[in-house]
């Protein structure tokens, strides 16, 4: 099992834009043995302390290989529409792990 962590900046003003690919991209993830288990828009409140810029959201998703993820990022559905996450997207990170 891989724990993909991302904090995605959506650039302002895109946002409806972000949100098409996000109802794309999603339900394509259990297509691969994958599961959205937390999908976080914090308000600027939740934050007790930051030395980065303050996500639009944060997404924790598991696939259970890493092999599953990689085939997720090839599907050809989800590459037809990636023009709307390069159009609403400043910048994300992701951040890989497994559970200890």
């Amino acid at each position: 099992m891989i724990y993909i962590t991302q904090l995605i900046y959506v650039i302002a003003g895109q946002e409806s834009v972000f949100n098409q690919f996000e109802a794309i991209a999603i339900p394509i993830i259990s297509k691969y043995n994958g599961r959205l288990l937390l999908r976080v828009r914090p308000d600027f409140t939740s934050f007790i302390e930051a030395r980065i810029d303050k996500p639009y959201e944060i997404h924790l998703v598991e696939f259970d290989t890493e092999q599953d993820f990689e085939n997720f990022k090839q599907d050809e559905e989800r590459k037809r529409f990636l023009h709307l996450k390069e159009q609403s997207i400043r910048a994300s990170i992701l951040i890989q792990g497994v559970k200890l």
